[in-house]
């Protein structure tokens, strides 16, 4: 990691951070990224966090994401997802300019084969120093990937929208995007789904938004598929 006053030339004395989390959706009661972002406080080191509730709609989580930013005027902005069957925690390494839903929104949509941004560019890719980031959770004892699918549904939507606004918006900021297994609460219903606790999630959360006020750049190292 850097030091603090290398740090201070990229964000200043306090780093500002933004962190999103969804509504459930799919007619589950809870939605662990909401769950973890309500856990968190509201200083983490020299981070300054804000948190704010995202709706699981294509049309509004945007809108109101870029609400959020404009209000908080974030250095670092991560949002927070669930991707139900995944072992661990999931830093997306691209967005993709498509909407293309397997189930409805929670306002009833379900665009196919759509663009986010029309005329926008194909991908966006996340600003966070994703690799490290990885590496720290891991050493930190906490199940973490860099991967390179964030899905076509309001996930990939949001985070697509989150690194347009860091590109075209008058703020700047580092974004990115985590997905999240479920809780284990929800495994519980769905036998042989892996999970990770709500506390485990909630420090990977706080490290990610660590590594990124600490690093202006990223480590070289493979994080790469297979599939």
């Amino acid at each position: 990691m850097l030091a603090k006053h290398e740090r201070r030339r990229c964000f200043g004395e306090t780093v500002r951070a933004l962190v999103t989390g969804f509504e459930p959706f799919g007619g589950d009661g809870v939605n662990p990224s909401l769950e973890a972002v309500r856990g968190l406080p509201p200083v983490v080191g020299d981070i300054s966090v804000t948190v704010s509730e995202l709706p699981t709609e294509f049309d509004r989580s945007r809108r109101l994401l870029r609400d959020a930013i404009a209000a908080v005027r974030p250095d670092i902005v991560l949002c927070v997802g669930l991707a139900g069957g995944r072992c661990e925690l999931s830093l997306e390494r691209v967005a993709i300019n498509i909407d293309d839903a397997r189930i409805p929104d929670n306002a009833g949509r379900q665009p196919i084969d759509r663009p986010i941004v029309a005329e926008g560019p194909a991908a966006y890719f996340a600003t966070l120093p994703i690799k490290a980031a990885a590496a720290a959770l891991r050493q930190a004892g906490l199940p973490a990937a860099v991967s390179n699918s964030a899905g076509t549904f309001v996930c990939n939507h949001v985070f697509y929208g989150l690194m347009h606004e860091a590109a075209t918006g008058r703020h700047r900021f580092r974004g990115g995007f985590l997905h999240l297994p479920y809780l284990p609460s929800q495994a519980a219903r769905l036998a042989g789904s892996p999970s990770l606790a709500l506390d485990a999630v909630i420090r990977g959360i706080e490290i990610i938004l660590q590594v990124g006020a600490a690093r202006a750049d990223d480590l070289t190292v493979s994080e790469g598929t297979l599939a």
